[in-house]
């Protein structure tokens, strides 16, 4: 069994940055996607950012040129460099990879002050 364990979170005031971090339980396990979803309470879990093994990555319109992902060489760990953070970014992020299985990381709580 596997998980994923999440880092990062916390307050900031609109227009600083954050670093989420995400490892798994296992540093020998290796996933074939990795990525970064948010929600805010009463909507729909939405994909931020995603980076797939050939080192593609996709992100949301509205975080592209602030948010950069990022992955350790063995796959087992990702990361979600955050700037010029605005408050609509106020969320619960969580960390997601598959191989085989889809893991979820335990949430990690965003708050953008203005």
């Amino acid at each position: 069994q596997v998980q994923l364990v999440e880092s990062g979170g916390g307050l900031v005031q609109a227009g600083g940055s954050l670093r989420l971090s995400c490892a798994a339980s296992r540093s020998s396990f290796s996933f074939a996607v990795m990525g970064w979803y948010r929600q805010v309470e009463g909507k729909q879990r939405e994909l931020v950012a995603a980076i797939y093994a050939n080192g593609e990555t996709r992100y949301a319109d509205y975080v592209k040129g602030r948010f950069t992902i990022s992955t350790n060489k063995a796959r087992s760990a990702v990361s979600l460099q955050m700037n010029s953070l605005k408050p609509e970014d106020t969320a619960v992020y969580y960390c997601n990879a598959v191989s085989g299985y889809q893991y979820w990381g335990q949430g990690t709580q965003v708050t953008v002050s203005s």
